[in-house]
């Protein structure tokens, strides 16, 4: 396992303790079997980061999304990969740039099953790892083009408009990860009405 709790104590000491949300996703078979894919190693989790830059938030499109469609970068540590130096290392590769990170904000316990999700067998469990983080310095000329198509600066509200567009392409994936930013949402806003 590339994450341990030893990791995720360490960080929570310097970032803060984040708030933690459960999830259970259903997804096809096909898309089960992907995520299985991207679980080489035991890896079981991602990082995903919201980057601030003044009033506007880093977004990144993947090639697989139609006109439009964008979300917060994330990607995976690698295995010896200390949280600091894996978060910079997807920036890098993801946007092009550089963050610094100001706060551990969200940390998440998923489940994507297939079918009836009283079945345990066709799952896949996973964790994600939410940051809120600052631009400091960049280009945008990300390394990843494999994964990434376009990085751009987007306005707050744009997000919801993305998480619609997400719900309705039928992706387990995609649905998590618009339910994840509504979870984000929510600490931002209760945070901002305190």
């Amino acid at each position: 396992m590339f994450v341990t709790e030893a990791m995720i104590r360490g960080m929570e000491t310097r970032y803060g303790v984040p708030a933690g949300r459960r999830f259970d996703i259903p997804c096809t078979q096909q898309e089960l079997d992907r995520i299985r894919s991207s679980q080489r190693g035991q890896r079981d989790h991602d990082v995903t980061l919201y980057i601030r830059k003044g009033t506007k938030w880093v977004v990144i499109a993947k090639h697989a999304y139609p006109p439009g469609l964008y979300r917060s970068p994330s990607g995976g540590l690698h295995p010896g990969e200390d949280f600091e130096t894996g978060i910079a290392r997807e920036v890098s590769e993801e946007t092009g740039c550089e963050v610094s990170i100001d706060r551990f904000l969200l940390k998440t316990s998923v489940r994507f099953f297939v079918g009836d999700s009283s079945v345990t067998s066709s799952e896949v469990r996973w964790r994600s790892f939410v940051f809120l983080t600052t631009y400091l310095r960049g280009d945008f000329n990300y390394t990843d083009h494999r994964e990434i198509r376009e990085v751009r600066l987007v306005d707050w509200s744009e997000f919801a408009s993305f998480g619609k567009v997400m719900r309705t392409m039928g992706m387990g994936g995609l649905w998590y990860r618009a339910e994840l930013h509504e979870a984000v949402a929510e600490l931002l806003e209760a945070e901002s009405a305190t």
